[in-house]
């Protein structure tokens, strides 16, 4: 049996019942269970495919199934959508090897009274792989929810937003690759001499439309194991996180404070666009991720920033009204990246719902750090306007000191009049995000 499907039940099991993020998960399961780079890459499919279709999935299989799906316990429950993504979507698996190898998990997961269901589930599921129980129509939140693997109470949240069409273009979208994204480290090379040293690695590289030393690659394989990463010729980082920099305008000389940086790609940028002159300040509560965004700047050869363990929310008197431009990337419900982190979607909608209350306190402690004249930067990962929109102006309402300002930014875009842009996956092609530019009044 290919360890691939083990590692995935694995990780499987560890977001289901330990809540655990997929991505951290598949990293440290692939690297303990030691998979060769094929392995690892049908193992990081199959992981991120059954997330992506998980209603779906379970729609189908309960059609077949004697048991309620939702009454199945860990591992069953996640081998059987193992062996029915495998069927449905993974056309080099032959369907008799996807039940086997399902039932051979049944038997190694200590499972095997089970295998019996495990067996009889998955080949109805091929069997009628052509004709599946069509979804059903009329419930417009039942139908994309199932479709989609979309909870209930995001469409319903969303189709006020986008209208009908457009809400399901994001669900779609969601389920789809994101493409591959870095931005240049132009300290140490420029755009077109790393695109050349990418592609002779054997590597496709496209220029991005309208990002500005942005390139989008294709065929990478393992990105950190390149020679052009190890120099530290460029950073990976999606076009609309790299957008942060330019709203802020931050140029060389000037002391700048990043107050949620982990893991540190909105200090990068800023330090490449002040040409590593000036001075920033990257904070986080925890040591770990300090640790990880001074290994990035070291590789990247940044010297101007320097790290410090902080609660946003907490007040910090020598910091106040010094610095020239203030960052604040807020905690967020992450909506906007669900096609990178695909079990963004399952977390529960209450535990994001008081997001909104941290995301105040941030930047309300934020403004005491800029100085009169100064530029606060607000930011999310998410699309809801109670994240972004009511956020900023909530505070705005609160502070006059502070107004938004217009963001200066490449076509297709130009000057963002109001001072607040939310991007989409399905409109733009980024991740999904927010940006607010703020002036502090002399």
């Amino acid at each position: 049996m290919s360890n691939a499907r083990e590692t995935a039940l694995r990780v499987l099991i560890g977001c289901r019942t330990k809540d655990a993020w997929a991505d951290a998960a598949l990293k440290a399961q692939i690297q303990r269970d030691g998979l060769s780079a094929a392995d690892a890459a049908l193992c990081s499919r199959m992981v991120y495919g059954v997330l992506q279709n998980q209603f779906l999935l379970d729609y189908y299989l309960g059609a077949y199934c004697s048991q309620r799906t939702d009454h199945l316990q860990p591992p069953l429950l996640e081998i059987l959508r193992l062996g029915a993504y495998q069927i449905l979507y993974l056309d080099k698996v032959p369907d008799y090897a996807a039940v086997n190898q399902s039932v051979e998990l049944a038997r190694l997961f200590k499972r095997g009274s089970a295998a019996g269901l495990v067996n009889a589930v998955l080949r109805k599921v091929s069997q009628n792989k052509h004709s599946l129980p069509p979804i059903p129509e009329g419930d417009i939140l039942r139908t994309l929810s199932i479709r989609y693997s979309h909870p209930r109470w995001l469409i319903k949240r969303l189709l006020p937003v986008l209208g009908p069409e457009e809400t399901e273009e994001y669900l779609r979208i969601n389920n789809s690759v994101a493409p591959m994204t870095v931005q240049v480290n132009t300290m140490k090379t420029t755009p077109q001499a790393l695109r050349t040293a990418l592609e002779s690695a054997g590597i496709t590289v496209r220029e991005h439309p309208w990002v500005p030393g942005c390139l989008e690659l294709s065929g990478t394989g393992d990105l950190s194991a390149l020679p052009t990463f190890q120099e530290g010729l460029f950073l990976v980082q999606d076009p609309a996180a790299s957008l942060v920099s330019l709203a802020a305008q931050v140029v060389p000389g000037q002391r700048v404070l990043d107050m949620c940086a982990a893991p540190g790609g909105k200090s990068f940028s800023a330090a490449i666009a002040m040409g590593d002159v000036g001075s920033i300040t990257s904070c986080d509560l925890h040591e770990r991720k300090l640790s990880r965004i001074r290994e990035g700047a070291a590789r990247l050869g940044i010297t101007c920033l320097e790290t410090a363990a902080a609660d946003g929310r907490r007040f910090e008197p020598k910091w106040e009204a010094a610095f020239d431009t203030v960052l604040v990337d807020a905690p967020c419900s992450g909506l906007g990246i669900i096609r990178k982190k695909p079990d963004v979607r399952y977390k529960k909608a209450d535990d994001l719902f008081a997001l909104p209350v941290i995301q105040s306190a941030l930047l309300e402690n934020a403004a005491r750090y800029v100085r009169p004249g100064g530029l606060l930067v607000y930011s999310t990962c998410t699309i809801l306007p109670e994240e972004n929109q009511q956020i900023t102006d909530a505070f705005l309402a609160e502070h006059e000191s502070f107004q938004r300002e217009a963001i200066p930014l490449p076509q297709p875009f130009g000057t963002v009049s109001d001072g607040q842009i939310t991007l989409w996956p399905q409109r733009h092609q980024t991740d999904g995000f927010y940006i607010c530019r703020m002036r502090r009044h002399s």
